[in-house]
């Protein structure tokens, strides 16, 4: 069973994934990424970000808890073509005892430009009871550490921003 990381992990700020490659059968009709794969490239990158935390495949096995969305916002700012390069960026805004509130950016990762954002809520689950649970205080800690590492950067542009229709004048 999986009780801790055998590792101390060194938390980037903002923590950058690998590279990852728009595929060709992402693209849809209008011959850009359709909007589905953004949300499968951010879940990627958040699987790496977890994992560095300590909490990927190993500790849902281990200790049968693991993350769900609770909430989600995509901004999508400048299409990706078939073949693309691209990296994301993650930052934890913010955490309590069962959730984080991250922000993502998807960047081109040849050329630095982004390509759209999202931020969200995820929610630490217990696997059986399908409810949301406390984290263990092993990985608060390291949640602590990395939100330490992330609160020093800049503000970001559309945190907290809501959906909605422009005002008429």
């Amino acid at each position: 069973m999986l009780d801790r990381i055998d590792f101390e992990p060194v938390f980037f700020a903002p923590f950058v994934s690998s590279s990852m490659k728009v595929e060709s059968n992402w693209i849809d009709y209008n011959g850009h990424l359709n909007v589905a794969y953004y949300t499968l490239i951010f879940d990627r990158a958040l699987d790496e970000a977890l994992c560095l935390l300590g909490l990927g495949p190993a500790y849902a096995r281990g200790r049968g808890a693991s993350f769900f969305t609770g909430e989600s916002h995509i901004r999508y700012a400048r299409e990706l073509a078939p073949d693309s390069p691209v990296r994301v960026t993650m930052r934890l805004l913010d955490y309590d005892e069962k959730r984080l509130h991250l922000f993502q950016s998807l960047h081109h990762a040849r050329d630095g430009w982004v390509s759209a954002t999202s931020e969200q809520i995820t929610l630490h689950v217990d696997l059986g009871s399908r409810r949301v649970v406390p984290f263990p205080d092993d990985v608060l800690e390291r949640i602590a550490t990395m939100r330490a590492a992330h609160a020093g950067l800049p503000p970001l542009d559309g945190v907290g921003r809501k959906v909605s229709m422009p005002s008429r004048s």
